[in-house]
């Protein structure tokens, strides 16, 4: 039987592996994805009507995001900024 190749390490895309996730409601779930975040579009718990996490797109589901245990919020990076006066 042939023996099969791998490319390099750094050519490889990232594998899926279990990953938790959480939700703004601090909900979480274990999923298999390589995902930087998730959407959660069933909105089944009874405060996903008013959640402040909700996103609501024009023409689309509305949908929360999930994202990586020990992740930062994508906009974390702007709290250290300094506005001039």
């Amino acid at each position: 039987m042939p023996k099969t190749r791998l490319p390099p390490p750094a050519a490889r895309s990232p594998a899926a592996s279990p990953r938790t996730f959480r939700a703004g409601c601090l909900r979480e779930w274990t999923a298999v994805s390589a995902a930087a975040d998730l959407a959660y579009t069933e909105q089944a718990f009874s405060e996903c009507p008013t959640c402040p996490h909700r996103v609501e797109p024009e023409g689309a589901l509305p949908f929360c995001t999930l994202r990586p245990l020990g992740t930062p919020h994508p906009f974390a990076a702007l709290a250290g900024l300094e506005w001039p006066e």
